[in-house]
């Protein structure tokens, strides 16, 4: 049964990567390659007219808060080094 399984796997693993091989090199993907590379900057140009300008309204959004530095100073000092040293 074991023997049954691992053929099939690998007779699918198989046929997967021929398929695969089939398509990248058919004529029609590698004619689409080509014209994609070929009208590259014609393709981002038709798809760069119809963007939207977004107004910028993050100003004065961000406020600094200065609490967490008050406790960091108000607690003990850290021991991060102290835990490495050997006593």
């Amino acid at each position: 049964m074991k023997k049954i399984l691992n053929i099939f796997f690998f007779i699918l693993i198989i046929i997967f990567f021929l398929s695969t091989y089939k398509y990248y090199s058919s004529n029609k993907n590698i004619i689409e390659k080509e014209y994609n590379r070929s009208n590259i900057d014609q393709i981002i140009d038709k798809k760069i007219t119809n963007l939207p300008i977004l107004n910028n309204d993050t100003d004065n959004v961000i406020e600094f808060n200065d609490g967490y530095s008050n406790n960091i100073k108000n607690d003990k000092p850290r021991s991060f080094w102290n835990l490495l040293k050997s006593k």
